[in-house]
């Protein structure tokens, strides 16, 4: 059971031909939120963090229990940093170098397991969302 009570849409995410279904994030709500608490995140799911403009943001694990990789993505989709995220250190920052207007977060190794890197575009469709 989720205990943060946000319910998220879902988008289909490609890039270099692999799919993801992600939850948007795309409020403050789901932003706090996020991914925390939860057991287990399906076999290529992620979520999907939106901000209205690209600025250096900064995320951690507190509450967060499954091992993490996060891409940050400028407003063209294209990955400028990627890095894993350890639920042994809740409180660590892993802070985007470089301005982002987006931020997957996937299962720890999912970009490196599908040969992802930085430079490679992540390619999703954002109108039919609110």
């Amino acid at each position: 059971m989720q205990a943060c009570p946000v319910v998220n849409e879902h988008i289909h995410i490609t890039t270099n031909g692999h799919s993801l279904t992600a939850e948007l994030a795309a409020n403050s709500a789901s932003h706090l939120c996020g991914l925390a608490f939860r057991d287990n995140l399906p076999v290529n799911h992620g979520m999907l963090f939106v901000y209205p403009r690209q600025q250096i943001l900064s995320f951690w694990m507190k509450n967060t229990f499954i091992p993490l990789s996060i891409a940050f993505l400028d407003g063209a989709g294209n990955i400028r940093e990627i890095h894993d995220m350890d639920p042994a250190y809740p409180t660590r920052r892993y802070t985007s170098k470089l301005p982002a207007r987006y931020a997957l977060e996937v299962k720890k190794g999912w970009f490196s397991d599908k040969g992802i890197k930085v430079g490679d575009r992540v390619e999703f469709d954002l109108s039919a969302n609110p």
